[in-house]
Formats: C-alpha cells, sequence, structure tokens
C-alpha cells in the first residue's frame, strides 16, 4: 500500500529527527535501527522504504544535525554580543546535560572518523560551519575570520566534548567556564 507523500515525508523527518538525537545520546553502535524505529512509532519493516541502510541513516542524521546548527547559528544575532550569546549558550550546562538535544559535533565526532560513509557529509557540514560562523559574526579582521571562526568552534566542541567526560560536575563546570572566558 503506497501512503501519501507527505505522510511518507512526515515519517522520513520523525525517523531523521530520532536517530539524530539518539546517535547523539548513544553513539552509532550503541543504537540500533529497531531502536530508532520504535522511538518513532513505527516498526522496523518500514525502515528500508527510507533508507538503504544504518550507515546511510548516519550519514543522513548528520546531515540533519548540521542543519539545526546552522539554523540556530543564523538565528543568533551577527554581533559581537550574539556571538557572545552564542558561545555561552553552547558551553553550558544545560548542553552538556542534553546531547541527544545538543551539537552534532560535540556527540559524534569521534566516533564518525570510524564511519567512512559518514566522514564525507560531516566535513562537508563542518566547513560550512565554519563559513557561517566566519561570515555571521563580526571579527577583528576579516583576513583573520576564518582561523578564528576554526579556533572558536574548535574550542567550543573540544570542550564539551571533554566536558562531557570527565565524572567530576565541578570539573566539568571549569571546563566549560575556562574555555567561555577566553571565547567571549
Amino acid at each position: 500500500m503506497r501512503y501519501p507523500a507527505a505522510e511518507t515525508a512526515e515519517k522520513h523527518r520523525r525517523i531523521l529527527e530520532e536517530a539524530s538525537r539518539l546517535f547523539r545520546e548513544k553513539g552509532f553502535s550503541g543504537v540500533s535501527v529497531s531502536e530508532i524505529m520504535k522511538a518513532t512509532g513505527l516498526t522496523h519493516g518500514p525502515f528500508y522504504n527510507h533508507f538503504d541502510s544504518k550507515e546511510e541513516l548516519m550519514a543522513e542524521s548528520v546531515l540533519h544535525g548540521f542543519k539545526n546548527t546552522l539554523d540556530g547559528l543564523h538565528a543568533t544575532e551577527g554581533t559581537a554580543k550574539g556571538r557572545a550569546e552564542y558561545v555561552k549558550r553552547y558551553l553550558s550546562a544545560a548542553h552538556r546535560d542534553a546531547p541527544g538535544a545538543g551539537c552534532t559535533m560535540a556527540g559524534l565526532a569521534s566516533e564518525i572518523r570510524h564511519e567512512s560513509q559518514v566522514r564525507g557529509p560531516f566535513s562537508d557540514r563542518l566547513k560550512a560551519v565554519i563559513e557561517a560562523v566566519a561570515t555571521h559574526f563580526p571579527w577583528p579582521s576579516k583576513r583573520s575570520a576564518r582561523g578564528d571562526a576554526i579556533r572558536m568552534t574548535a574550542s567550543m566542541v573540544g570542550a564539551m566534548i571533554l566536558a562531557r567526560a570527565v565524572e567530576d560536575e565541578r570539573f566539568s563546570d571549569e571546563i566549560l567556564s575556562e574555555v567561555r572566558k577566553g571565547l567571549v
């Protein structure tokens, strides 16, 4: 039985949303296709109507996560104050404590290096984020904007990864705070 295109598109969107969230929470190997489909309220069977493989879903979910990152970036005021607010929001305990709702880069970067089908889409979108950060916010020099954007992004993502990895919450808060101070 064929479903209307709008219904099929909505199911596809739900699968991407849940996969993206679950992958950020548990990692690629920590979640099965069955778990993803259950989270969407669908059975396992229809998965292959939407994706050829889990790896294809992984790649699309990374693209989906980066779209959310770019949307959030563009929704932020393109001023020095906006940049400071963006950094503070990113390097927050709320973001640290909700990886499923957080940044794809911080949630999955360390795993993506092992996933050849995902590395290309990740690389392309990371370049897009760097370009957006470089052009959206003001920088001391247009010549250094790209380098400044790379340093800011790498510092934020690295800080989030480390803050989530340590078992000492005070130390985790200190990591976020110190990197925040260095960027704003």
